[in-house]
């Protein structure tokens, strides 16, 4: 099999912990020009803001230097540039570092917080902070974790690892441990394990279960209930979208603070963190590919409905979820860096 040639790197930094946009032009085309197809490309952006950004000489070709207006379309050629960012609302919750060498860095994200930049969240996002914050330009996610989902996540600093990271979690060799909040049923019994088949469409909110070969597979248990209230402990053995959340509402315990299940909810105003999602990432367990560490992660995060309703279903924009310090275990007895 004829090997697919990688693309030349950026010329272009980074900006506020946001890559650049790179874009291929396709083999067969029939624009004249790099910014006609741009244009058309990009017809979303507006044909005026193409024409500032080549007029500001901020799109470039592989060698870094400004693409002339007129400059005739190349089939297979490559241009960057950074994409216009709208106002993103803050999200006022912080991304805690629980772990950190030169290999792996292990974050605590909040609930809100995309982990890397999609659709409308670009720089508000965990990878987009982190790579600010730790100065480190060449950061990216394993595997994330949904935006309204707080919890454990593994990030690597060499792109040369990065697949050896990401093989763990394709492999299935690595722990991951959930918890929730939900209604508590006593009719339902517990332990149980889960098998349906999910799908999640392009373009629709919600995943959905239906008839075939389960691609999904989820181990609920019992972890305490009160006041109406049950705390779930969930394992997850495979990943697909939306999985955990799927697998709750189909027991009848849909999960606290759910906008999609068993009914999608009208969207809310930007800035409202009001009610947050009550699934957390707690655990993350595996042997580091690279070094070959036994690294256990646990998050430090106290889902809010759990330690008070009341303040939960009130909360006026309250941190989604209290970091109270985020435990770390390793096998070799190491204290993480700093």
């Amino acid at each position: 099999m004829r090997r697919r040639t990688p693309p030349p790197p950026s010329p272009l930094p980074q900006r506020d912990g946001v890559d650049p946009v790179r874009v291929r032009l396709p083999a067969t085309g029939s624009s004249p020009t790099v910014r006609a197809y741009l244009v058309a490309r990009l017809s979303g952006a507006g044909a005026g803001l193409i024409e500032a950004m080549f007029d500001a000489g901020e799109v470039v070709g592989a060698d870094g230097r400004p693409v002339a207006p007129d400059a005739p379309y190349v089939p297979g050629m490559y241009v960057w540039f950074h994409r216009q960012l709208a106002p993103e609302v803050p999200v006022p919750f912080a991304v805690d570092v629980v772990y950190r060498d030169e290999h792996i860095v292990v974050a605590d994200k909040p609930h809100f917080l995309a982990t890397i930049p999609r659709g409308s969240h670009v720089a508000e996002t965990a990878l987009a902070r982190l790579r600010r914050d730790l100065r480190i330009p060449t950061l990216t996610a394993a595997h994330r974790l949904d935006r309204l989902t707080a919890g454990i996540v593994l990030f690597t600093v060499r792109p040369e690892e990065r697949g050896a990271y990401q093989t763990l979690f394709r492999d299935r060799r690595v722990h991951k441990a959930y918890e929730a909040v939900a209604p508590y049923d006593p009719e339902l019994e517990l332990p149980v394990t889960v098998r349906s088949r999910i799908v999640k469409e392009r373009g629709v909110l919600a995943a959905r279960e239906v008839p075939g070969e389960p691609n999904a597979v989820s181990r609920i248990e019992a972890a305490g209930h009160r006041g109406g209230l049950g705390r779930y402990r969930l394992l997850p053995a495979t990943g697909q979208t939306h999985q955990l959340r799927v697998h709750m509402n189909a027991l009848g315990v849909p999960i606290l603070g759910d906008p999609l299940y068993p009914e999608v909810a009208a969207p809310v105003a930007p800035g409202d963190f009001r009610r947050p999602l009550q699934l957390l990432a707690r655990e993350l367990a595996f042997t580091d590919p690279v070094t070959g560490a036994e690294h256990r992660f646990r998050s430090g995060r106290t889902l809010a409905a759990w330690a008070s309703y009341d303040d939960w279903a009130g909360a006026v924009s309250s941190p989604a979820t209290s970091a109270a310090g985020a435990a770390t275990d390793h096998a070799d007895g190491r204290v993480p860096p700093p």
